[in-house]
């Protein structure tokens, strides 16, 4: 099934990240963030990023938000709990 770009960034968001002369890293990831948090319930992010990398990816291989963008689809550490008592306990016992 194919979706539009539009679909895809609704508010534009990519669109204007591409067009920004000089844009850096750390803007790139901060409108990213932004378009990640619009995401509808039930869009594949997953599917969306890959799409955008088609899209705006392949005629700005070395864009930062290129870089974002592949950064979105790699696989994410397993999540660990990483405080309170019992790692405080676990960090004197090592």
């Amino acid at each position: 099934m194919s979706v539009s770009v539009s679909e895809i960034d609704p508010k534009g968001l990519m669109a204007d990240a591409y067009q920004i002369d000089g844009i850096g890293i750390s803007e790139c990831r901060t409108i990213f963030l932004d378009w990640a948090l619009g995401v509808p319930a039930g869009q594949d992010p997953r599917a969306a990023i890959e799409q955008l990398l088609v899209f705006y990816g392949t005629d700005a291989p070395d864009h930062p938000m290129t870089e974002v963008l592949k950064a979105g689809l790699a696989e994410q550490p397993e999540a660990r709990r990483r405080g309170g008592r019992a790692a405080r306990l676990s960090d004197r016992q090592g």
